[in-house]
């Protein structure tokens, strides 16, 4: 059975390389907004469920992988900056305290879905305006929720992080693997072989 991956985030698609996986890239068109008085639970499953399902029709006989990644801080959605004045912003909002990274992740192929969301608590260090200038300056805020990367300089920030750290990257490797596994095994998560074909 084949592996389609919903997106065209090249952290995503190393992150299952790396972790073995044969897959092929078929990025999904959506209106992302977020609705009103949608929790970031809900959102981020949301958003994963109906990438899938975009692409799911293109690729018969394919299980589709739709994720979805966002950072809460105090309740608020920090989701991908506009532009640099937006990244400031967020990396102070960041700035000295906790925030939690959600991923939710789908699978779709024909009449069938699986999903689950994945947390992650992340702690950042207090950070200076100059720390925050130089970092957006890089230029690796763009196009990342919470306008940080933590694999890359973002990394000098981050004090602690309780549990998945390829959830923060942007694709949590363990969920997937899991949805995988309960896929391939009738719909539910956990236990089960991978379907044949997604494991190098």
């Amino acid at each position: 059975m084949r592996l389609v991956l919903a997106s065209r985030s090249p952290r995503r698609a190393d992150l299952l390389t790396r972790a073995g996986y044969r897959f092929e890239v078929a990025p999904a068109d959506i209106d992302e907004r977020r609705r009103e008085g949608e929790a970031p639970r809900e959102l981020v499953l949301r958003l994963a469920r109906e990438k899938a399902a975009a692409v799911a029709p293109r690729h018969r006989g394919a299980v589709v992988l739709g994720a979805d990644t966002l950072v809460v801080v105090d309740g608020a959605v920090l989701g991908k900056p506009d532009g640099a004045a937006g990244a400031v912003a967020m990396l102070g909002r960041l700035s000295g305290r906790a925030h939690e990274v959600l991923t939710g992740v789908a699978l779709h192929a024909a009449d069938r879905c699986c999903d689950g969301v994945q947390s992650t608590r992340v702690v950042f260090r207090a950070l200076s305006p100059d720390d925050v200038a130089w970092y957006v300056a890089a230029g690796e805020s763009a196009d990342k929720a919470g306008a940080y990367s933590i694999q890359g300089r973002a990394s000098r920030f981050v004090t602690r992080i309780e549990g998945s750290y390829t959830n923060v990257v942007g694709l949590p490797v363990e969920l997937v693997d899991s949805l995988l596994r309960g896929f391939a095994a009738g719909g539910s998560p956990g236990g089960g072989p991978a379907p044949p074909g997604l494991h190098r």
